[in-house]
């Protein structure tokens, strides 16, 4: 009788994590795949209203021009000599990418042509700028 009662205590149920780990990494990489981040210019900007305004799904390079003429790119304040570089850099990482430009409706149309030049100098033709509807 003590050998089968030694025998049931060695042989206690014990659950065995492995699978269900294997499955929340599986589901953790999953959704890091399939997530969309939220790309941000670095700056609030007061955009002006456009009645003709069009939602653009796939704006990936985000340039933002301030009321006082700053460039901020990736939440970076850019000088206007280093927006190309900064363009090609983006545009390596992602080469689908667009250039969307966020100018303050107070912002000099001076700066803003300076930063479609440097985008389409870097390679980017497909520029948009941003305005609320």
């Amino acid at each position: 009788m003590k050998k089968i009662q030694n025998l049931v205590e060695e042989e206690e149920a014990t659950i065995d994590m492995t699978p269900m780990l294997d499955v929340v990494f599986i589901m953790l990489i999953f959704f890091i795949v399939t997530a969309s981040f939220v790309k941000e210019s670095g700056i609030d900007v007061n955009r002006p209203e456009a009645a003709t305004a069009v939602k653009k799904d796939r704006a990936n390079i985000l340039v933002a021009i301030s009321d006082k003429g700053e460039i901020w790119i990736n939440k970076r304040r850019v000088d206007v000599r280093a927006v190309q570089a900064n363009i090609e850099r983006l545009k390596a990482e992602n080469p689908q990418g667009t250039v969307v430009i966020q100018a303050d409706r107070k912002a000099t149309t001076e700066v803003l042509i300076k930063v479609m030049d440097a985008s389409r100098a870097a390679g980017v033709y497909d520029v948009s700028i941003a305005a609320q509807e």
